[in-house]
């Protein structure tokens, strides 16, 4: 886990070239979920590197965006809140603080081997998804 100032595309690029050189740097595809973050894009790490070493770190990448109003249904986005909850939920006054805190956090959590309790059936999406569904009327001769 990473803490910056900002959410730059810059940033965004710096972290996807980490995790491409040295968190696995023999690993033939790295496979990304994200939101859809207007940093979030490969265009960013042709803001911030030269062209062929962009081209290099996109090359190994599949990227898969979650849906935009679904939130709720990505497991990360249900991991930040649960980090929110229990580490954010209070004023950080430093950077530095807010690296430790969150770090301690992340120790904690990968200690204890937490996991998501995801409960949402493929059932449960007509219901819940209504608005996204076809309306399909009978045609009448």
């Amino acid at each position: 886990m990473s803490v910056h100032e900002h959410r730059t595309a810059i940033d965004w690029a710096q972290e996807i070239k980490y995790l491409s050189d040295v968190m696995f740097p023999d690993a033939e595809k790295i496979i990304l979920v994200m939101d859809n973050r207007n940093t979030h894009k490969a265009a960013s790490l042709y803001k911030a590197f030269p062209p062929e070493e962009a081209r290099r770190i996109i090359k190994r990448l599949e990227i898969h965006y979650t849906p935009r109003h679904g939130s709720w249904l990505d497991m990360a986005e249900i991991e930040l809140n649960v980090m929110t909850r229990q580490c954010l939920s209070r004023r950080i006054d430093t950077i530095a603080r807010l690296k430790n805190e969150l770090s301690a956090w992340e120790t904690e959590r990968n200690r204890d081997e937490a996991k998501i309790r995801w409960h949402f059936q493929t059932g449960d999406a007509k219901e819940k998804l209504i608005s996204l569904y076809p309306i399909i009327s009978s045609a009448t001769s």
